[in-house]
């Protein structure tokens, strides 16, 4: 796929109506007992997922954690291909960042997905590698949505500020290529609403609206810019069916499309 991320991505949410982002967490404890004597489990599990959910999504988002063996990256390399292959844009969910060659390393990620997330804390060098994509899509860590999250996000700063307000102030200078967003959970409506005033422009990635919970109509109301953003659930869409053997992912498939509708109700 080629072009500016976020152009790909605005194509994409209009050619599906949807701005529902499937997380492929392909936990290999979860994967059905038929498909764990396959050579690759998790890459036999995202391949049904794909067939039966790339009707209604906008984006895939692997996440790294369930991938970093040898046959996980397999699987990860081969699931990649296979939503590019059904014109799906592939968020890798890795939060790298670090110094250095260290952190030129981690951004050749980019060379096989089309957007990422980045961790913010070691600061703009660590993230230079990323930014300096423009084609990439780079979403930023701000305020996420597990309950820990309030630890470091929510202190105040000797300016008034919250760190996670502070960090949304720095993505949006870092957008020198309109290729940057910001991860903000839908667990936190408040907090969504005050960082898009905040930085109207910036695209953010909605996590937590599955099985976590989240806010649907604050994550689509102040989660896109000029229509344009994503709200993933994961483990609500991908083992939706785990109680229904070989057909799970006909569930999946009726799980994003139930999400689809009912995050479409919020849009313009």
């Amino acid at each position: 796929m080629t072009g500016a991320f976020f152009d790909r991505l605005a194509d994409r949410i209009d050619s599906v109506d949807s701005v529902v982002s499937v997380g492929l967490d392909a936990d290999p404890s979860r994967i059905p007992d038929h498909l764990r004597e396959k050579d690759l489990p998790q890459w036999a599990f995202n391949r049904r997922i794909i067939d039966a959910t790339h009707e209604h999504a906008a984006c895939y988002k692997p996440n790294a954690a369930f991938y970093e063996d040898a046959d996980g990256w397999r699987s990860l390399r081969e699931t990649i291909a296979y939503a590019h292959g059904k014109d799906v844009p592939v968020l890798l969910d890795a939060k790298r960042a670090d110094i250095g060659n260290t952190t030129r390393q981690y951004a050749k990620l980019l060379d096989d997905v089309d957007a990422i997330t980045v961790n913010p804390y070691m600061g703009r060098d660590s993230l230079q590698p990323f930014l300096d994509r423009p084609e990439k899509g780079v979403f930023v860590l701000c305020r996420t949505s597990n309950p820990g999250g309030e630890d470091l996000q929510d202190l105040e700063l000797a300016s008034g500020e919250r760190v996670y307000e502070r960090v949304a102030a720095l993505a949006d200078l870092w957008n020198e290529h309109g290729n940057v967003g910001l991860v903000v959970g839908a667990t936190a409506p408040d907090e969504l609403e005050s960082i898009r005033e905040q930085v109207p422009d910036l695209p953010f990635l909605v996590p937590g609206i599955g099985a976590q919970g989240g806010d649907a109509e604050a994550a689509v109301e102040f989660g896109l810019a000029g229509g344009v953003g994503l709200v993933n659930s994961s483990r609500g869409i991908i083992f939706a069916g785990e109680d229904r053997g070989e057909a799970f992912d006909k569930a999946a498939g009726e799980a994003a499309k139930r999400l689809k509708k009912r995050l479409n109700r919020y849009r313009d």
